[in-house]
């Protein structure tokens, strides 16, 4: 029997093979078991004997498909023996990369870091702030999507531009004068805080928003139309506690970097050009390639946004931001810090804890049933903390209400046509098992800003007193105001006027609704509510409203529920999840994050499972990828709720990691 201090004497051959771009050409060394890896890599060196920067390259082992990053690791403790192909190789490669707004740029990034870091640095790069609200994602690869792109290549999408071009201080590893924190950085001759967006930045393509396609391009490009082809696409998510080697994405690959987690945090102007531009680009192309369903009016309203932003990029400069008061950052900190201590006006502060308002109005009311009409009663409602009640009228809401309303948890879905009149709110309250729906019906467009402002504020447990009331409904009040399009008989506008292809600013499903004329006219007739906006509000607007939108932010998934012997759809969002048949695409089910208590990952049999308040139990697989991208999402967007305004942007890697990693 051989003992430890004989085992440790024992030598044997190892071949790596070397990737000198060159020259490859494979070594044999003779090594022992407790030989460390960073000792191993200088006795390759040295075997070499070629004078050269070996500070990037690192050893691949090919079998396992793993990194040996941990150099103070003996070959044991890895398990290396001496059938192990191991391939001592650059750790950065070249890539391309697809940004939001379909431009391809090539650069050089790890393949391996993990991808959660190497979407950080390549934000970095190109000076993108909050980086975990992005990741990358595997194009499709459909054989009849080559077949299409074969036919006829759209230079503009397909044209791969290298980082350099671009002119961007990140790239040559100084990350410019961009400031991770809101705290200003400082010039190094003057002294004097750098504030402007256009002074650490500088102007590229990347705040600059791209000319809308010719409409025959635009319907070449792959629409996804079902619920199905959305889960195959989510699929494509590559896993962020991994290395791009590891998940077999190759040099000079293509990735589409993309805003994963619909959760923007703290969007601000001056500091967010690219991240602003890059956001408001994913928004246009989502509305545009039908991956997100929007009525005939929010269509024609993006549509006239999107005029409005191509001629104020066309007519001056993409960033002007001549207008911004020059203020000291600090002395603005120190502002804010004065008013939040004096009690000013913040989310979180009530404005009188004692007299919570309430609405009383008279409105409309529809719960559907099978098998009948939707007849609206009318009837006196009263809406105060986060609870409506409503009485058979107002004299009788002195006693008992006929029924209830909790809102806590529910969800507020619009159901609005301004051309129409139609002004309702669809509440989706949750019970034990499933979802009630009830409609409300308002008569104005005032009274539906009220009520269904109160309605999200109680959604989210928050009453009318806080003060981001008033702020949600002005926010209604100017999202339905874009939404008008009924201009007085004198401003109608000329079609020829429009020096823009309509067809261009509409989805291809939408623009076969009109001829072209008729379509300039009610693009134009809709812009003319914007034409008062600067172009980053445009941008800023056009988020909102996208945000807005019943489907926005929900990633949906092929799952199969436990006890359940067919396949189902999970949607996904910020703040839910959601069970859909997927005959109806109906909602069947709704269980708020909030209410969520823990949830876990089997990763023997693949399954995972949440446990909700009020001792509900949710237990899925999936079927359209592994579990692991569904239990990441569901981390990572339980990690995104603990950001804070209060604490700086240095990122939790390791709560991230932690939250989304598993134990596998």
């Amino acid at each position: 029997m051989t003992t430890s201090v004989e085992y440790g004497k024992i030598t044997w051959e190892l071949s790596i093979f070397v990737d000198q771009r060159e020259d490859d050409s494979r070594y044999t060394l003779r090594v022992k078991g407790n030989d460390h890896v960073g000792g191993l890599m200088l006795k390759l060196v040295e075997e070499i004997n070629a004078t050269r920067d070996w500070s990037d390259y690192a050893l691949w082992w090919e079998q396992k498909n793993i990194w040996l990053l941990k150099t103070h690791w003996t070959l044991d403790k890895y398990g290396i023996q001496a059938d192990a192909n191991l391939l001592y190789t650059r750790q950065h490669r070249p890539l391309c990369l697809q940004l939001p707004n379909m431009k391809t740029i090539k650069l050089s990034i790890s393949f391996s870091s993990v991808v959660f870091k190497t979407v950080t640095e390549i934000c970095r790069t190109l000076n993108i702030r909050r980086p975990e609200e992005l990741s990358l994602l595997k194009p499709l690869d459909d054989a009849s999507k080559k077949k299409k792109k074969d036919k006829g290549k759209n230079p503009a999408i397909d044209e791969v531009m290298n980082i350099d071009a671009l002119g961007m201080p990140g790239n040559t590893g100084n990350p410019g004068n961009y400031s991770k924190t809101m705290t200003p950085t400082y010039d190094p001759e003057s002294g004097n805080p750098i504030s402007k967006t256009s002074l650490w930045f500088g102007q590229n393509d990347l705040i600059v928003s791209q000319p809308n396609l010719p409409p025959a391009e635009l319907a070449k490009m792959y629409k996804p139309l079902t619920t199905i082809e959305k889960a195959t696409i989510n699929s494509g998510w590559l896993d962020s506690s991994r290395s791009l080697m590891e998940q077999g994405v190759q040099e000079d690959d293509r990735l589409l970097l993309r805003f994963k987690y619909h959760c923007f945090f703290d969007l601000n102007p001056k500091y967010d050009s690219v991240r602003i531009n890059q956001l408001y680009e994913q928004a246009r192309w989502s509305v545009l390639l039908e991956e997100i369903d929007c009525t005939e009016e929010e269509m024609l309203m993006f549509a006239s946004l999107q005029y409005h932003i191509c001629k104020l990029t066309l007519s001056k400069e993409p960033l002007n931001l001549s207008d911004e008061p020059e203020v000291d950052e600090v002395e603005a900190a120190l502002s804010n810090l004065e008013v939040t201590l004096e009690g000013g006006n913040t989310d979180k502060i009530l404005e009188d804890i004692t007299d919570i308002p309430k609405l009383a109005d008279s409105l409309k009311l529809f719960r559907p049933k099978r098998l009948t009409l939707r007849p609206y009663k009318e009837y006196w409602f009263v809406f105060k903390d986060t609870t409506i009640s409503y009485y058979k009228n107002r004299e009788s809401s002195t006693g008992e209400p006929i029924e209830q309303l909790h809102l806590r948890g529910c969800e507020v879905v619009p159901d609005v046509n301004v051309a129409e009149k139609k002004f309702g709110i669809k509440l989706l309250l949750p019970v034990a098992d499933g979802m009630n729906e009830v409609y409300i019906r308002c008569d104005n467009e005032t009274q539906y800003a009220k009520w269904k402002a109160a309605c999200i504020l109680a959604s989210k447990g928050k009453t009318m007193a806080y003060s981001s009331y008033k702020t949600e409904v002005r926010n209604i009040q100017s999202f339905l105001q874009m939404k008008s399009l009924a201009p007085t008989p004198e401003s109608t506008p000329d079609a020829d006027a429009m020096d823009m292809n309509a067809e261009c600013f509409v989805s291809p499903r939408f623009s076969k609704k009109y001829k072209t004329k008729q379509l300039a006219t009610r693009i134009l007739e809709a812009h003319q509510n914007v034409t008062s906006l600067s172009l980053m509000e445009a941008k800023m607007r056009f988020i909102q409203a996208w945000q807005s939108l019943p489907e926005f932010g929900i990633k949906y998934y092929i799952v199969r529920f436990r006890g359940s012997k067919k396949d189902e759809i999970l949607g996904i969002s910020y703040n839910r999840l959601i069970r859909i048949d997927m005959s109806t695409n109906q909602p069947v089910t709704t269980w708020r994050f909030s209410s969520m208590k823990q949830w876990n990952v089997n990763w023997e049999i693949r399954q995972v499972t949440i446990d909700f308040d009020g001792n509900v139990q949710v237990a899925f697989s999936c079927q359209s990828c592994d579990c692991k991208v569904v239990h990441e999402f569901i981390g990572g967007y339980i990690f995104l709720s603990t950001r804070s305004k209060d604490q700086n942007e240095t990122l939790d890697e390791e709560l991230f990691h932690k939250l989304t990693g598993g134990q596998e």
